[in-house]
């Protein structure tokens, strides 16, 4: 009983801001859905034993994409000029592609054997750290070149280009009496 409610409620957590998610007009008040949702997805994971998935979905979402898509929210400037867009050519296509989403979903879950898992399940924690250090750090030391590269191509991309860098040099300055009356 204790078990079912447990997971009743971290399925709460994840899907009603999920929904709010969906349907919220102001993007921050998304973002900081998005958070709660992506908080009950690691839940989740913790509740069903994957222990070290579940610290990841921490660490990596919404320590650090999650932050990054607030941040950027909050510093783009959105353009006014713009005309909303209201009524079924927004919300047809995404009705559409949810159903396909659920029919999808569906297929796969009533097509599975679900064993119920009976004990407790043991932490993998462990194992994958000395996996990381001992036999797979090549390419983890290789992901993380791979994704610093990243970061500086973004940044390169990115940054804001001062006027006297996109002008054509100016002519130089007359220096004499006669050149500044000629």
């Amino acid at each position: 009983m204790t078990a079912d409610l447990i997971f009743v409620l971290l399925a709460l957590l994840t899907l009603v801001p999920a929904v709010w998610v969906a349907f919220s007009r102001n993007i921050v008040h998304a973002g900081f859905s998005l958070l709660l949702t992506l908080l009950g997805v690691a839940g989740l994971y913790a509740y069903l034993g994957a222990d070290f998935v579940a610290v990841t979905q921490v660490m990596v979402y919404v320590g650090g994409v999650l932050v990054l898509i607030l941040f950027t929210v909050m510093m783009t400037r959105v353009p006014q000029n713009g005309r909303p867009r209201h009524g079924l050519d927004r919300f047809v296509p995404a009705a559409v592609f949810a159903l396909g989403v659920f029919g999808l979903l569906y297929k796969t879950i009533t097509a599975v054997e679900w064993a119920a898992s009976e004990g407790a399940v043991e932490p993998t924690t462990a194992e994958i750290g000395t996996n990381f250090i001992t036999s797979y750090i090549f390419p983890f030391e290789y992901v993380s070149l791979v994704l610093l590269a990243a970061m500086i191509g973004a940044a390169i991309l990115i940054r804001e280009r001062r006027p006297e860098e996109t002008e054509e040099p100016a002519a130089p300055a007359p220096e004499t009496e006669e050149e500044v009356a000629s």
